[in-house]
């Protein structure tokens, strides 16, 4: 084989490896957005800005000398909470407005977060530390950290539990009751107004944890929250959104183009690959790669 083309796939496996890390970490914020909208059809664009909160939350955890494990678990649940929070107060005296007057909110309180945020945090980027101590492979040509399987198998955990979850509890029969039909799962006993907030709380808890991650890759500050919260959502929609195994699947394919064009192209192309994506996405099949085509009713 050419020395050239050997060091060619070389290349594309290592920037394969790194998608899938990337990914994984889109992943855990497109499942917020694909919960959400599952249950309520509601986009919530201020969903990023709960990555972000739990960032900030884990860092200031961090510097009050709380181990790791802790400052993952504070950042969990104060996104988790801000976010049960803004369902109460926010969203839910819209719910039976309509989706306009819902899509506006949730930008509003996504701008609102974001100046909150610079107020309160300062506009200054931070750093976390990874969260285990850093080991390299070498595999051939290729070099895998210990902290990207890390990654992606917390990734895949949180997967494994949102399925057990929706499928064999009965909170989680209770969410796929309400996404179904909200009216008849409110006949058949089930309090929806707990089962959207139990909805809110895990999705932007994941969210948080993936805040904390995402310091392995990249500084935090305030306004993080918009670009990541937005490859989140093409992820959901590339995937399917209001499927949980599509928001996976969506997160994993940005994260893999984003890096296969970095690196093979232009760095400069990243960010709109997963826009081109999307496009194209929408072009051939609206509804998703997982999603599948419902009639309703306007």
């Amino acid at each position: 084989m050419n020395q050239n083309l050997t060091f060619f796939l070389w290349d594309c496996l290592q920037y394969l490896i790194n998608g899938i890390a990337q990914g994984s970490l889109y992943a855990l914020v497109a499942l917020g957005y694909t919960m959400v909208y599952g249950i309520i059809r509601l986009v919530n664009f201020a969903h990023g800005e709960f990555l972000m909160i739990g960032a900030m939350c884990g860092f200031y955890a961090l510097k009050f000398s709380l181990p790791m494990g802790a400052a993952i678990l504070v950042a969990m649940l104060s996104s988790g909470i801000i976010a049960v929070v803004v369902e109460r107060i926010v969203y839910r005296p819209i719910r039976a407005s309509g989706r306009i007057p819902a899509l506006i909110t949730a930008i509003g309180t996504s701008l609102f977060f974001q100046y909150f945020g610079q107020l309160t945090f300062g506009a200054d980027p931070k750093t976390i530390p990874p969260f285990i101590a850093e080991k390299i492979f070498n595999l051939g040509e290729v070099n895998v950290s210990n902290v990207q399987i890390a990654i992606f198998g917390i990734t895949f955990f949180v997967l494994i539990f949102l399925w057990w979850l929706t499928h064999f509890t009965k909170v989680g029969k209770a969410m796929r009751a309400t996404s179904f039909n909200l009216a008849a799962a409110e006949l058949m006993g089930i309090d929806t107004n707990k089962i959207i907030s139990f909805t809110f709380f895990l999705g932007a808890a994941i969210a948080g944890l993936g805040g904390m991650l995402m310091g392995y890759t990249m500084s935090i500050e305030p306004m993080m929250g918009m670009n990541l919260g937005t490859k989140a959502f093409v992820a959901a929609v590339v995937g399917g959104i209001g499927i949980i195994p599509g928001a996976a699947l969506g997160g994993f394919i940005i994260g893999i183009a984003e890096n296969l064009v970095a690196g093979l192209y232009k760095s400069s192309f990243r960010d709109g690959v997963s826009f081109f994506i999307l496009i194209i996405i929408l072009l051939v099949k609206p509804s998703g790669i997982l999603g599948k085509n419902i009639k309703e009713k306007v």
